[in-house]
């Protein structure tokens, strides 16, 4: 798995030709969520809400990048 970023615990990650919609792993200990890239929703799974936020502050600062890949 093509991990992208890893800060406070928490690893971003995307697999490569993965299904639609587009967008990203990410993972905080045994927790695991799917987030779209356009609405930056979590499509599937759960992370803490402090976590989830944090993810979201990311992708944001990220967004073209993770578009690109």
């Amino acid at each position: 798995m093509p991990e992208l970023s890893r800060f406070y615990g928490i690893v971003i990650y995307m697999y490569y030709g993965d299904h639609s919609p587009p967008h990203f792993h990410a993972r905080y200990g045994d927790q695991e969520a799917v987030l779209g890239i356009d609405g930056l929703a979590v499509i599937r799974g759960r992370l803490p809400p402090w976590a989830n936020g944090l993810v979201v502050e990311w992708a944001i600062q990220h967004r073209t990048e993770l578009q690109e890949a």
